[in-house]
């Protein structure tokens, strides 16, 4: 895990060590093990550099890193399969003279040029020169994981890990009127409609699941040849014919080996442990392979809330004494994020929507006073398994549009039992027949919300750029659940959790965001995700003999 930061411009005095020192200066808790920085022969082209040292430790895997005479890069995150790959590529002739999974992204690409994005799993954001073409390449990981924003301004391009680095070369902090007016009025902290818009007007941040090649151009109107490309999606319309068994079975070996790989370290690893059942689900598979992992620490780190209603102290217990964790807890109160908000506000740069982030990142503080840089963390489960509370309105609308009455009415019921109270009333009905129809009418509601909204003058509200708050037609829970995945919802969550862990120079890796396990999630039916009145049924389902009955049926 690391900070970058370049800059490319046609004119050499816009490239300096200068700038690009004030830049990873800006960004060092990212990258406290050291810095780099390369210029390349023409002055036009360079790359700035903070390590957080977690594979190959030795000065081999340095970055900027540079390969074949050819390319160079610098990497923020990690390649989790890039010992497979390092021996496929070795049979295609490449060598290789570190034991970094940096090296492995600049062989892969001169195999595969942007091919190679479809073969990593990892959580990414990179830039590639190449001194041959005269070409940058940058990328960033299916989900966002890793951030990486931008911005090109006359005859300079800069981008970098984190906003701080382009505002100190610079770079405008003029607000976004439209965001920062659905922020206030609708808790919005993303344009689920322009995933490269920010709060700021002048940065812009790459979609994740993209790449972006630059070249100089030849005229005076644009100084570079810009192109942003797609590489993957999330296919919400699969869905595959398979018995319980069957997907349950797939269903743990795919995320078995997604923990295997991100147990990969040379460095201490230990988890985020919050007493639900996603955590304890990534606690409980590392165990069941607990003999091979040499960097495995067996420390846990929660936030605890003694004596509030959802304080799960109790559960966090029963998960750490099953698999004998060293438990080491913290107790965020009001003052200490009073103490703390400032600093949180200067790591995250955007808005944020409630006080929630401020335990991830006492946790994350936690682990650095015990000096574990890794840590796995169950994120995203929710998303993609429909864990929230509200996803039961939308698979119902989904059995009541299939025509599917008797199943509708028994989900419903047998909902009752672990206590969801989800409403349900002549709108969920139209909704279910007339999805475009109630996407709309949605809409309309969060335009009035904002109308109303008597805290904005009006000569604010009507100046400057709106952002229309969308709103997704949903026919069926998939499409939510793609929703929350890809366009609003997680991506912001993983910003949280980004800046976060940098604060405090750790690394957070997520088993549940392998592409692959996403993938299949999405593809079962429905019936798999909620099931007899139970969210994230099939996870459950994976878990009943691994962890305590009180943490996978816990009402």
């Amino acid at each position: 895990m690391c900070g970058i930061a370049g800059i490319i411009s046609d004119n050499p005095n816009q490239v300096s060590r200068q700038q690009l020192q004030r830049m990873t200066d800006s960004i060092a808790h990212r990258g406290p093990d050291g810095e780099g920085f390369w210029i390349n022969a023409k002055g036009k082209v360079g790359f700035g550099h903070r390590r957080l040292a977690v594979i190959d430790l030795s000065e081999a895997g340095k970055q900027p890193m540079h390969y074949l005479d050819r390319y160079t890069i610098i990497f923020n995150g990690e390649i989790y399969n890039y010992s497979e790959l390092k021996e496929e590529l070795k049979k295609k002739g490449y060598a290789f003279f570190s034991q970094s999974d940096t090296e492995v992204i600049l062989a892969a690409y001169a195999q595969y040029g942007n091919q190679c994005l479809q073969f990593f799993d990892g959580m990414f954001a990179f830039a590639i020169w190449d001194d041959h073409t005269q070409k940058l390449f940058c990328a960033r990981d299916r989900f966002g994981e890793k951030p990486l924003y931008f911005t090109q301004h006359n005859d300079r391009f800069v981008f970098a890990s984190e906003m701080k680095a382009l505002w100190e070369v610079g770079v405008d902090k003029s607000v976004h009127r439209g965001q920062l007016l659905n922020y206030l009025t609708l808790g919005l902290t993303g344009d689920a409609k322009n995933s490269f818009q920010t709060f700021f007007n002048e940065v812009s941040s790459l979609p994740a699941a993209h790449f972006l090649e630059l070249q100089f151009g030849n005229n005076e109107d644009s100084k570079f040849k810009i192109k942003v490309q797609s590489y993957w999606d999330l296919d919400k319309e699969s869905c595959i014919t398979i018995k319980p068994g069957q997907a349950t079975e797939t269903f743990i070996n795919l995320l078995q080996t997604s923990v295997k790989r991100r147990l990969r370290s040379d460095v201490n690893i230990g988890t985020s442990l919050s007493g639900g059942l996603d955590s304890s689900t990534i606690t409980a598979v590392i165990h069941s392979f607990l003999s091979t992992q040499n960097h495995y620490t067996q420390a846990a780190f929660s936030a605890i809330f003694p004596g509030f209603a959802k304080d799960e102290s109790a559960q966090i217990k029963l998960v750490a004494d099953k698999f004998n964790l060293h438990s080491y807890t913290v107790t965020p109160t009001a003052q200490s994020l009073l103490n703390d908000f400032e600093k949180i506000s200067w790591h995250q740069e955007e808005p944020f929507q409630s006080s929630s982030i401020y335990a991830q990142y006492k946790v994350y503080e936690l682990a650095k006073d015990k000096g574990v840089t890794v840590l796995l963390d169950g994120q995203g489960a929710d998303e993609t398994l429909a864990g929230y509370h509200k996803y039961y309105s939308w698979y119902w609308q989904e059995l009541w549009a299939r025509g599917n009455s008797k199943l509708f009415a028994e989900e419903r019921k047998k909902a009752q039992a672990p206590g969801v109270s989800a409403n349900w009333n002549f709108k969920n009905y139209a909704a279910a027949y007339l999805p475009i129809m109630a996407a709309r009418q949605l809409q309309k509601n969060a335009l009035r919300q904002q109308n109303l909204n008597h805290d904005i003058n009006n000569e604010y509200f009507n100046k400057g750029d709106k952002i229309k708050p969308f709103k997704a037609s949903i026919e069926k829970l998939n499409d939510q659940l793609y929703f929350d995945t890809m366009q609003l919802g997680l991506p912001e969550l993983l910003r949280y959790a980004d800046r976060n862990s940098m604060a405090h120079s750790r690394e957070v890796r997520l088993p549940f965001l392998n592409h692959e396990l996403v993938q299949f999630v999405f593809s079962l039916p429905s019936e798999y995700k909620i099931r007899q009145g139970y969210t994230k049924w099939i996870l459950r389902l994976a878990m009943n003999n691994l962890l305590p009955h009180d943490i996978v049926w816990r009402k």
